[in-house]
Formats: structure tokens, C-alpha cells, sequence
């Protein structure tokens, strides 16, 4: 018998449609007040959701998904990995915390290999994001590897670096270039040279993700490793000028720089040399991983791809293996919930557009690309559009409703499931009422799709997996500053039974999270949760 084989619930009867999991990406539960996109927003058939017997409130940030503490933002993988775990796995920030403060990621054979393309003469290359968001990465994390580079007296070090303006502050990158340009110089000394080489907005170049826009790693490649692009003589001068330039740039979108001397590049990757990407988020690592680990690249012309000894921060997919080497063990997560449903042979569908796709299927299933069982799952990518999210704020709502309404109608399914990317990607923007009408765009997603389910007799759940829309600004010093990142708060849970048996209630679940969903989906679909799993928010009556 299999491991993860599930035993029948007692009392439970069958019914006739799937259990339809919904994710509003983005949408938390806010103070209700004009600072809160999600209640600015029409959305009626929200409001009538929110006062649905089977509504409550989870927590979907901090501890409760793996986060080092509680000040830590939850974010999209990490919610999707523990909604579909159910339970908690220690996340990529607080694993390489803990292996930095053991000192056991300078003791794995990743590390010693920098070290060693060090001692021949390489240089030692960072390209990461710059910021503290702890969403992708953190600036301590790497001004620690910094300290150790100096204290094994590697002799040279270049930094490309991606500015956020999206986990933290839109115009923040200069605090965090001076923070890092005090650790360099200080680095430097005894003969080291350590210097930022390049740079450039995460949303203008490297960090694509899900192959939405191969032209911004290209242009990421260009600029760390050939040395292309406009030059500048430092990195805080470059952002400074494209301020300057435009005054409604924010850090996500800031141009290419390379740092140059004389007209020529500081810092180009050559042969010889240790490339260390030390973002511990995956997903928009893998893209510029694949263009300096795959021997028949295609995506670009790299026009010149060096030999060098190249390593993420932690392994971005596990079932690619990519890449290779990597300096922090990722959270291994066995017994996810579609392993369970693919032993009990539930068949089921997945559906986002590229933005959130992956977190339907990569990070639910545990940092696992691709099926588990392809003859009972159906995953759909409906390509996103390569804009600014704020100037079409509905995004592929549209899409993915109809989708979903035709597969609740096939009767092929039991399980279903869908991320409306609305609520994150816009409000990542900072343009409120874009993002108003976001929210709006998953409401009337919501509106089509219910009398669907109801109609096939099945049963919805909606949910998000951390907050964004729900904060549009914050008040310092008596002015309003643009909210772009993620919050604190927590975000609903509701089921709406169409089914007509089966009566559900809530119940005394303490500290109720997103791990507690993947137990609650088990119970709907008959069957009495995995023993590791945590509780389920419901009982039968």
C-alpha cells in the first residue's frame, strides 16, 4: 500500500461536482478603511462571501509559512508551498539564516569550489536582488558571504545588483547601495578589490520568470556578463540619473548600468571565475541558471558564454536540478496533497496565467516541476501579457474563468484549482486605482464561476495566499508613501457548499494558517487528513 494512500471519512457522502480551490492571489483582509484597495473596491460578490457561515480568517505570513519571524512577509511561494504541504516547512530565508549563522554553507563543496576558482585568480561574482524584502533575497545574506569572501582573502569581488522597489520601498535602492558600497570598501583592504560591476530594475532585466519575457534575461546577460550597456562610474549615479530622467521610475524598472572605467566594463564574467546567484526564491533565478549551466541554450544568443564554476544560493528546482551546485539545502517536501490525490486517483486541474502558474503547480507540489500522475491531472498556462500590470489590471481573469467553467461543466475533474493573479502583480504597482479595479476583475470572476459549481452541485473555497491589495498606502511624517509590497495581514477562508449534503461547520482550530488548508480540502473530498498534516478548520455536523 502506498504511503500516501487516505482513509475514508466517516459519515461523509458523496457528491456529484469537483471542489473548486480558488487563490486571489494578493487579496488580504485590511483595516477597511481608504488606505485598503480590497474594500475600496466594488465587489459584492465578495461581500456577500464574507458573511457566509464558513468564512474565516487565516494567517498567511511570518512562522505560519516558514518565514524566520513574524516582521516577515509571507509571499507566493512560500503560501503556495504550505497550502499545499499542510503543514509547515522552514523556508529559503530562514534556512540560509540558520546555515550562515552555523556557518555550514561555507563548509559544503559549492563554497570551497568559489573558493578554489578564487585561489587560481577568478573573480568571485553576486548577481541578486538588493534589498531586505526577505521575499527573494536579503542584503545581510549577502553582506555575510561578502565577509567571508574577505576573511578566506579572496582578492576579487563584483556585484551586479537588481534593485527592488517592490518588496520594500518603490525609490529605495540608493540606502541599500550605500549599505552595500560601506561593506565593500571595507572589504577592500590588504590589496582586495571588491566593487559593484552592474545593475539594473528586477523587472527590466534577469528576473523574468515562467518564460514570460526571455528579453529581460537577455538583457540581464548582456549587461553582468558581457559588460553592455550604458555605462556609468558607479551605481548610485546610474540610479540617480534614470530618477532624474524620469521622475515616475521606481527601482523595479530603473535601466541597465554597467560600472566602467575609462570606457571599459569593471566587471564582466570571464572565464575562471565563480558566478553565485544569491537570491534563495527560486522562481526568478531559473531563467538566468539555464542560460549559464545549459550547454544547448536557445533562447538567446549569448554571443560569449564563459567557463565558470556557477552556483545559486539554494537549488531552484529540484527536478530539473538546477542548477547543479548550490550553497544552501532547499526544503524538502514529500507528501504533498497531490500526491495524496494522485494515490486515491482523484483526478484534478490546475490553471493560472504564466505569472502564477507555477505556484499552482511547482511550489503546490512541493518544489516538484511537472505531473505527479499526468493521466489524472491537466495543468493550464494562459500566457500573460508582457505590460505593465497596471495598465491591464484585469489581467487574464476573463480567461481563467471561462477555463475553470468549462472544466467544473466537463465532469472530468474532482479537484480544481486556479490562482487569480490580480490582487499581487497590480498591486506591486502602487497605482490604486488599478488596483481597485483588479480586485473588481476577480470579483466578477467569482460572480461567473460560482453559479457554475452551484449548478454542478460541487463546492467553492477561496482563499488568497498573503496580502498586497489590502494596503495601498502607508502614512509617514504625516504624508502617504505608495504600498508596493506585501502585508502583514491575513487573508479569508471561505466555503460555499453547493453540494447539498455533507453539513460543514467550523471548527476550534487555534492560530489558524494556510497549512491548515491542505486538511480542510481532505475533508471535502471525503477522506480524513494525512496523520503529519495539520488540523483541518472544519467538522462534519
Amino acid at each position: 500500500m502506498s504511503q500516501f494512500t487516505l482513509q475514508p471519512l466517516d459519515n461523509y457522502q458523496a457528491f456529484p461536482g469537483p471542489v473548486v480551490f480558488v487563490v486571489m492571489d494578493g487579496v488580504g483582509i485590511g483595516k477597511r478603511d481608504e488606505s485598503d484597495g480590497v474594500f475600496l473596491a466594488h465587489t459584492p460578490v465578495l461581500d456577500a462571501l464574507f458573511q457566509e457561515p464558513l468564512c474565516t480568517q487565516l494567517k498567511a505570513h511570518g512562522t505560519a509559512v516558514g518565514q524566520p519571524t513574524d516582521d516577515d512577509m509571507g509571499n507566493s511561494e512560500v503560501g503556495h508551498n504550505t497550502l499545499g504541504a499542510g503543514r509547515v516547512f522552514a523556508q529559503g530565508a530562514k534556512l540560509v539564516n540558520e546555515a550562515i549563522a552555523s556557518k555550514a554553507i561555507f563548509g559544503g563543496s559549492a563554497w570551497k569550489k568559489v573558493i578554489e576558482r578564487a585561489q587560481a585568480g577568478g573573480t568571485v561574482h553576486f548577481i541578486g536582488l538588493l534589498s531586505d524584502g526577505n521575499v527573494h533575497s536579503h542584503i545581510s545574506q549577502l553582506l555575510a558571504l561578502l565577509d567571508q569572501c574577505a576573511h578566506e582573502n579572496v582578492k576579487r569581488v563584483r556585484i551586479h545588483v537588481l534593485t527592488d522597489g517592490r518588496d520594500v520601498g518603490e525609490r529605495s535602492s540608493l540606502g541599500y547601495i550605500d549599505t552595500l558600497e560601506t561593506k565593500l570598501a571595507q572589504c577592500s583592504q590588504g590589496g582586495r578589490d571588491y566593487r559593484i560591476g552592474s545593475g539594473g530594475g528586477r523587472m527590466y532585466i534577469t528576473m523574468d520568470r515562467y518564460n514570460a519575457d526571455w528579453a529581460m534575461v537577455e538583457r540581464g546577460w548582456k549587461t553582468h556578463v558581457l559588460g553592455e550597456g550604458r555605462q556609468f562610474s558607479s551605481a548610485k549615479e546610474a540610479v540617480q540619473t534614470y530618477y532624474d530622467e524620469d521622475p515616475k521610475v521606481t527601482d523595479q524598472h530603473v535601466g541597465e548600468f554597467v560600472i566602467a572605467e575609462n570606457g571599459k566594463p569593471i566587471g564582466t564574467i570571464d572565464d575562471g571565475d565563480a558566478v553565485i546567484f544569491f537570491n534563495f526564491r527560486g522562481d526568478r533565478a531559473i531563467e538566468l541558471s539555464k542560460a549559464f549551466e545549459e550547454p544547448e541554450f536557445d533562447r538567446f544568443d549569448r554571443k560569449r558564454w564563459p567557463k565558470v564554476f556557477y552556483a545559486g544560493m539554494m537549488q531552484y528546482d529540484g527536478d530539473l536540478k538546477l542548477p547543479k551546485n548550490f550553497l544552501v539545502e532547499p526544503p524538502q517536501i514529500a507528501g504533498s496533497i497531490s500526491q495524496y490525490f494522485c494515490t486515491m486517483g482523484i483526478t484534478s486541474f490546475a490553471i493560472s496565467e504564466t505569472q502564477k502558474f507555477g505556484h499552482v503547480t511547482y511550489f503546490w507540489n512541493g518544489n516538484k516541476s511537472g505531473y505527479i500522475d499526468e493521466r489524472l491531472e491537466e495543468f493550464v498556462d494562459i500566457p500573460s501579457d508582457n505590460v505593465v500590470f497596471d495598465q491591464r489590471p484585469w489581467m487574464k481573469s476573463a480567461e481563467i474563468t471561462d477555463a475553470v467553467m468549462e472544466a467544473v461543466k466537463s465532469g472530468k475533474y474532482k479537484f480544481i484549482r486556479l490562482n487569480y493573479p490580480n490582487g499581487d502583480m497590480v498591486g506591486h504597482t502602487g497605482n490604486p486605482e488599478a488596483v481597485r479595479i483588479s480586485v473588481e476583475a476577480v470579483d466578477l470572476g467569482l460572480s461567473r464561476l460560482l453559479p457554475v459549481i452551484e449548478k454542478a452541485r460541487g463546492m467553492a473555497v477561496i482563499t488568497a495566499d498573503h496580502g498586497n491589495a489590502d494596503l495601498l498606502f502607508t502614512v509617514k511624517n504625516g504624508k502617504r508613501e505608495p504600498h508596493v509590497a506585501h502585508t502583514l495581514n491575513p487573508v479569508p477562508l471561505i466555503i460555499k457548499n453547493y453540494s447539498g449534503v455533507n453539513c460543514w461547520t467550523l471548527g476550534q482550530t487555534a492560530n489558524p494558517g494556510l497549512s491548515n488548508v491542505a486538511a480542510t480540502l481532505t475533508n471535502l473530498l471525503g477522506y480524513r487528513k494525512p496523520s503529519e498534516y495539520d488540523p483541518s478548520l472544519i467538522k462534519l455536523a
